[in-house]
């Protein structure tokens, strides 16, 4: 059987350790690395979009990494309890036209027992922003 540990109940030292799991992955824009970290049937509702299981998470990872170049990504821990956590993000990305937009939003995430993700509900608006007002300036690591 596969784990990720954390595994739920959270703490709060366990949930935030599992942000940063999450945020760590999500920057690398590896849309199968990405996919590992939820159940073989996650529940997705991204904006507008609304699918189930690993090959369509990586599917709309795939198109979503395409679309939005130079991705940055920040969590931060919003609250927990038993086997959910809620998160705060923001990122960074712009489009092929070098368009810069910053997206915030709010995720809410339920953990199996062996502390893989089998539902995520992402809320998002984007917010157009000049190359100058970008915040997430890091490197790219592989």
């Amino acid at each position: 059987m596969e784990t990720r540990p954390p595994l739920p109940p959270f703490t709060e030292e366990t949930a935030r350790q599992k942000v940063q799991a999450a945020e760590n992955a999500w920057n690398t824009r590896d849309p199968e690395r990405v996919a590992l970290a939820y159940t073989a049937d996650s529940e997705w509702r991204n904006r507008d979009e609304f699918f189930s299981g690993r090959p369509a998470i990586v599917e709309f990872l795939t198109r979503k990494w395409q679309r939005e170049l130079d991705y940055r990504l920040r969590k931060s821990l919003w609250a927990f309890t038993g086997n959910r956590i809620a998160v705060r993000f923001e990122y960074e990305f712009h489009d092929t036209a070098g368009q810069w937009y910053r997206a915030h939003g709010n995720e809410m995430w339920e953990f199996a027992d062996n502390g893989l993700m089998r539902r995520r509900y992402a809320s998002i608006n984007d917010v157009p922003i000049t190359a100058i007002e970008r915040k997430f300036l890091w490197k790219r690591t592989e």
